[in-house]
């Protein structure tokens, strides 16, 4: 990988190899039960089920933004420093490298582990205690949804409309216009933030 000057060559050390390589369903296979923990923890600290599952369903709401934030802002971050360049390589730039390498679709275990605690830290600060592991535990749900749904776009053969466009929707990312569609899951935040790419555009604005 080539940019600016500075050339990070990630071919020889394995470990980077290894930290940037996931099997996609370890992701539902190790996160899966943390959501369920999460969701039965509120319910012990006194939530009915009802209310667990609307503020799960505002986690996962919740997680769209931060999964288009995510993706905008820091995966597609400019990088001038060779370790800047490594280090978005790593997160993502080995991705749009290899867009259809399977083992690079998801996010690595390791690294999800240390994320998610700055998330549940800042749920923390305007949640209650009951509340939080519920919303919490929806957006980690949210977080699996978007893994297994940005491999299926690169991998699956979808039969409905609405997840064949998707897969357009993503693919376009990739092969066309790189600085435009960050959303995995939805195109929700691309129209309210004007991303979308301008052909999509186009048509809206019609």
């Amino acid at each position: 990988m080539v940019a600016k000057g500075f050339i990070v060559d990630l071919n020889k050390p394995l470990v980077f190899q290894f930290l940037t390589r996931t099997h996609w369903w370890l992701i539902p296979l190790i996160w899966l039960p943390v959501v369920g923990w999460f969701l039965s923890r509120a319910i012990s600290m006194g939530q009915t089920i009802p209310q667990v599952a609307l503020m799960a369903a505002l986690g996962i709401f919740l997680w769209t933004l931060v999964e288009y934030s995510l993706h905008r802002f820091l995966f597609h971050i400019k990088t001038k420093s060779y370790w800047g360049n490594t280090l978005h390589y790593l997160l993502h730039g080995c991705h749009h490298k290899h867009p259809m390498d399977g083992l690079r679709l998801v996010f690595p275990p390791a690294a999800t582990a240390v994320l998610i605690f700055p998330f549940l830290n800042l749920i923390k600060l305007f949640s209650t205690p009951s509340a939080t592991p519920a919303l919490f535990g929806g957006g980690l749900l949210g977080y699996v949804m978007y893994d297994v749904t940005h491999y299926y776009v690169h991998h699956g053969q979808p039969v409905s409309e609405t997840v064949k466009s998707l897969k357009k929707y993503h693919l376009n990312h990739h092969f066309r216009v790189h600085d435009k569609g960050f959303g995995i899951t939805s195109s929700l935040w691309d129209k309210v933030f004007g991303t979308l790419p301008p052909k999509m555009a186009e048509k809206k604005s019609r």
